[in-house]
This record gives structure tokens, sequence and C-alpha cells, in this order.
């Protein structure tokens, strides 16, 4: 019996509209876990998902069925939708249009997950901007500053 098996492994960070800081450490313990649970819908585990107040990190496995701009377009409608239920604090939350999903090895998955899990403290010394500023040229991708961010 034919199969078709795959293991994508990628990194994806997004900001809040404007990077707004609207994922408070209270909000996060129930975002994080709702996020995850869109994923395991889309058949593309997260391995963990953190961040700070004004963007996520996710790592997931991608699943075969789907494309990547169609995952997220769906993970952050349905976050989006979600987090405005939270209260009068949220009703004009939006995330920002674009997103960076970066591919990776299995090799690098203990050492990304620790990165991922110390957001609040890296986020002390280094803004979200340099933060993906420094993943787009280690990747090397070319992009324009004055569409990165919205």
């Amino acid at each position: 019996m034919p199969q078709s098996l795959s293991s994508v492994l990628v990194h994806l960070i997004f900001s809040t509209k404007n990077r707004h800081p609207f994922i408070t450490p209270e909000i996060e313990k129930e975002l994080h876990p709702y996020m995850a649970s869109i994923f395991k819908a889309l058949k593309s585990p997260s391995l963990t998902i953190g961040g700070f107040d004004d963007h996520v990190h996710i790592l997931f496995c991608l699943a075969r069925t789907i494309n990547i701009a169609e995952l997220v377009e769906e993970v952050k409608t349905d976050s989006s939708k979600w987090i405005k239920t939270k209260g009068i604090a949220f009703r004009m939350f939006q995330w920002q249009r674009g997103y960076g999903a970066f591919s990776i090895g299995q090799s690098q998955v203990p050492a990304l997950k620790r990165y991922i899990a110390r957001q609040r403290v890296h986020h002390q010394r280094v803004t979200f901007q340099d933060e993906y500023r420094k993943f787009l040229k280690s990747y090397g991708i070319a992009y324009d500053e004055r569409y990165v961010w919205d």
C-alpha cells in the first residue's frame, strides 16, 4: 500500500497589529493552548508555543495536506475571533497581516524550544523588530522595511 509521509518542521513568527502589547501573561495562559488546539485540528501539531506581549513563536510540524499560508490564515483568524471574546480590552485585537515561516531541522528542535520558552526574558534586551530582522538575515531573506511592519 503506497504512503505519503513527511516531516516538515516550521518556526512560525507573527506579531499583533502594530505590535500592540495585547498578549499579557494572563491571556497568554489561555491563548497558547487555544492556538495549539487549532494546529492539532489542522493535523499540524505544535511542539511549542511562546512569545511576548506583541508576538508569538510557534514550532510545529506541517501536515502534508495543507500549505503554510492556509494554516497561518486559519490560526490567525480563529485565534483573533477567540481573543476578542475575552473582554472589552481585546475588542480591537488584530494580528499583523504578514508572518515569517522558517524551516528547521530535527537537530535544532531542543535549542529552538529553549529559545521560545525564554521569550519574556529575551525581550527585556531585544525588540521584536531586531529579533525578526535577525531571523530574516540568518535565512537570507530579502525584505523591504516599508512592508514588513504593520
